[in-house]
């Protein structure tokens, strides 16, 4: 293994190795035809994503036309009340979870890997899965649309409305069931992000020489780890209500519908700055582009944009102001939500003094930058306003909050990312966007949403009520609509325009590109093919194409690490996490058709769930489990020799540990469902500040006998793993000791989620009686799914071990493993004590 301490001793350009191109471009070619959607490289994969949810901004923009055309006049009867309303909660849902954080997530698989100067991201096959389970399930999802199946119940879909009561057709249940299962197709590209942001730079890219995008997705995909799983939980409550009967939103029983608005909001207004950041990110790559001159307060805006990340999970309630929060908390939420200002105005401030520090060039992504200035400024001034909680109580759920919520998503994401397409479409397109057609496309754009927007300002103020089909012909709501109208259509033809240019202009070719047309200074604009660089070059700044100068050359001609592939197979470099040093040489998967399978029977099984299928459903499962042991079998290869990957630097093939890759991703997955096992002890304890009179005596409750023999059974399987992880080395010479005691810690979780289950039931807690009852087997439910994945783990654990794929040097799998169960145990242990004690010692 290399040393991990620094490169900043490096030379700058190393004898070139041994090696083809050739080689190296037949290792990494797409498949071609049809083949295609086999191919799991972020070039590929990143374009497919990018045009998927461009797809869906499209489909959602024609549901808001729709939408404008109904409320155009008053008393209008161009739409039914319920075709409206299923038209008004497909147009925010698919905006919000099928375009908005996937387009972004989409575009950093898509530029991280050119940016960070690695070949491609660190787990090919899970972005590839990610894109095709949201494909699929995204548009299997607004077919319900066609036939009659949409949910009606608006975007934020609030119980008791979208309770079995109050919406007894499945439309709410394709909501829950598939925005559930894209939110964890979300997850998982955010997995893949942090692992290769962290771990997958260039040489000598400190974290202070990121690239400002990089730094982006790294926190957008951080608060993706801790606030998506919030929603997860509440859909998982709402299904297991409308399916079962287990009453969390139901007042009768002891549950409560503000619970939903809380779990709700905990994910949705950090969402709104998931979607914001990366566009930040793209406006600090762009703007000293254009400028020529590097971004001012480089480690301010980073600090910033931590910042913002931090404080966006302190504002979700006030979206409740008018809920009946106590004062104290609504002083507290609302100096919060008027606080977050401050880091965003950090990075306003930065973009505009590097504006004035340099010359600012008059292109197409410069007036969208200053658009985006424009309209965001106005959003956020706006968004101080709802913050103060007289003014909100005046404005709630009025056109005022319509408009203020245009502002900052359409302002802050959809202008920067249209910047962002003319300024990268040179880096994958044999020509450049015409300059001519985007500036008329941004006029139209900015043109059109403001006359479309702005006008909503005054009809909220003037008391127009949001979430309505039609209104009555009084004071200027008619007139002001009317405008309202006149200016989305006006902003639609400015995609329509854009729709041209593309059509005209946009040829990919990952080996011919129009290259680095605006001079930026950011590894990108290295004449990237579809494997990346030529070669994987050693960074020294964070502009390293102008600090050094022949950097572009030096790498096209293979000057640096990598320029063959030495081990026969797609690789790139993984590097320490903070200096970036080199610390071992990952070999990559080639094409494959698992993660494609795994997505489609995956998507099939959620969605056959939906319809009650429950067989065909189970079968589609299995099947995707499958096609998950097939795909993971060759994940963790042999290691090999140490080999030379340029300037007499030998790296190892092979890593476990916390140096592993994969280790990263666990830690991060472990964080995951810590943020959503937290999410139900809120739940848990919020619910009992509700309703305390639901829960039981103590000398009702389960026998403390029983929690202590479940506690024994885990405690016991934690210890057998851990034993067996000490008989692995030794396995050959042990026979089969390390099979079976890897699979009696598996089977000692089962036996203590059984017995937990048991001693309830015995103690007579059913979960559709009352709020104590569907808790506490949400608790057992909990465990179960991670006792399932475990179960799997378990077998092919141990049919690794069978095939001798396992051992002292070739461990990562059992490493994963083992930080699963571990964690696992822990958590069942707080719900036992959460379950067993915390009622005795309320009561």
């Amino acid at each position: 293994m290399a040393d991990t301490s620094t490169v900043s001793s490096y030379p700058s350009t190393l004898p070139r190795p041994g090696g083809e191109q050739a080689a190296l471009e037949a290792v990494w070619a797409s498949p071609r035809s049809w083949r295609i959607v086999t191919d799991v490289n972020n070039t590929v994969i990143g374009g497919f994503y990018v045009g998927t949810a461009m797809l869906f901004f499209l489909l959602a923009g024609t549901l808001a036309l729709l939408i404008r055309l109904q409320l155009a006049v008053p008393s209008n009867t161009f739409l039914s009340q319920e075709t409206y309303n299923q038209i008004f909660t497909m147009h925010g849902t698919v905006m919000m979870f099928l375009f908005a954080v996937p387009v972004v997530e989409a575009m950093g698989i898509l530029l991280l890997p050119q940016m960070l100067g690695a070949r491609d991201q660190p787990f090919p096959r899970l972005g590839a899965f990610a894109f095709w389970a949201y494909l699929v399930g995204g548009l299997v999802f607004f077919s319900t649309l066609f036939f009659d199946l949409a949910p009606s119940g608006g975007w934020f879909m609030y119980p008791p409305l979208t309770s079995s009561r109050f919406s007894p057709n499945i439309g709410a249940d394709f909501w829950l069931l598939g925005i559930g299962f894209i939110e964890i197709s979300a997850i998982a590209g955010a997995i893949e992000i942090i692992v290769g942001v962290l771990r997958t730079r260039a040489p000598g890219m400190t974290l202070d020489r990121m690239p400002m995008f990089a730094w982006t997705m790294l926190i957008f995909a951080g608060m993706i780890v801790f606030a998506f799983p919030a929603i997860i939980l509440a859909t998982i409550l709402l299904e297991l209500e409308r399916a079962f009967g287990w009453p969390f939103f139901i007042a009768a029983k002891g549950g409560d519908a503000l619970l939903w608005q809380h779990l709700f909001w905990f994910f949705g207004h950090p969402d709104v700055y998931i979607i914001f950041l990366p566009a930040a990110g793209m406006v600090s790559m762009i703007i000293p582009t254009m400028a020529g001159t590097p971004l001012v307060g480089y480690r301010l805006v980073v600090v910033a944009l931590i910042a913002t990340g931090f404080f966006s999970f302190g504002l979700w309630v006030h979206h409740m102001f008018t809920t009946g929060i106590p004062a104290l908390s609504l002083s507290f939420f609302s100096a919060a939500s008027m606080a977050v200002s401050l880091p965003s105005g950090i990075q306003v401030f930065a973009w505009i003094a590097t504006i004035a520090s340099g010359r600012l060039r008059w292109t197409t992504p410069s007036l969208f930058i200053l658009g985006f200035l424009f309209i965001f400024t106005l959003g956020g001034l706006t968004g101080v306003m709802v913050a103060m909680v007289p003014f909100d109580w005046q404005v709630h759920d009025t056109y005022f909050v319509v408009a203020h919520f245009h502002y900052v998503l359409v302002g802050g994401m959809v202008f920067p990312l249209f910047a962002a397409f003319h300024y990268w479409a040179p880096a994958f397109s044999r020509r450049a966007l015409s300059e001519r057609l985007g500036k008329w496309t941004f006029w139209l754009m900015f043109g059109g949403f403001n006359i479309a927007f702005f006008p909503m300002h005054l009809t909220g103020l003037m008391g127009m009520p949001r979430r309505v089909y039609t209104y009555p012909a009084v004071m200027e709501w008619g007139v002001l609509n009317m405008v309202s109208t006149m200016g989305a259509f006006l902003f639609a033809a400015g995609i329509a325009l854009f729709l041209i240019d593309l059509a005209r202009n946009l040829r990919p070719d990952a080996s011919n590109t129009a290259g680095n047309i605006w001079n930026g200074g950011t590894l990108e604009w290295v004449h990237n093919r579809v494997y990346g660089a030529r070669s994987i070059p050693i960074v020294t700044s964070a502009d390293p194409l102008w600090e050094q100068p022949h950097l572009a050359r030096d790498v096209d001609a293979g000057r640096y690490y990598l320029p063959g592939s030495i081990t026969g197979r797609r690789e790139t470099l993984v590097t320490s996490p903070i200096e970036a040093a080199p610390q071992y040489l990952l070999r990559l998967p080639g094409p494959g058709w698992t993660p494609f399978l795994a997505a489609i029977f995956t998507a099939a099984f959620f969605m056959l769930l939906t319809v009650k299928a429950v067989t065909p459903a189970l079968i589609s499962g299995v099947l995707a489990v499958a096609m998950l042991v097939v795909w993971m079998w060759d994940s963790d290869p042999k290691p090999l020799e140490p080999v030379d990957i340029g300037g007499g630097i030998k790296l190892t093939t092979y890593a476990s540990g916390s140096l592993s890759h994969s280790w990263w991703a666990m830690i991060v997955l472990l964080l995951v469902t810590g943020s959503l096992y937290l999410a139900y002890v809120f739940s848990y304890l919020y619910l009992w500040t509700v309703s305390p009179q639901f829960w039981p005596k103590p000398e009702t409750l389960a026998p403390v006998a029983s929690a202590v023999l479940s506690a024994f059974l885990l405690v016991s399987g934690s210890a057998i793993l851990v034993v067996a992880g000490r008989v692995l080395p030794r396995r050959s010479r042990s026979g089969h000791a390390f099979e079976l005691l890897t699979g009696l810690a598996a089977a000692m979780l089962l036996a203590a989620l059984i017995a937990e289950v048991s001693a309830q039931s015995q103690a007579g807690q059913r979960p559709a009686t009352d709020i104590h009852g569907a808790l506490v087997f949400t608790a057992a439910f909990l465990q179960g799914q991670m006792a399932l994945p475990i179960l799997v783990m378990a077998g092919f654990v141990i049919g690794r071990s069978l095939g001798g794929r396992l051992g002292l040097e070739r461990r990562v799998i059992f490493d994963n493993f083992s930080l699963l169960y571990h964690y696992t145990i822990g958590q069942s242990l707080l719900g036992l004590l959460l379950v067993h004690g915390f009622p005795r010692l309320a009561g």
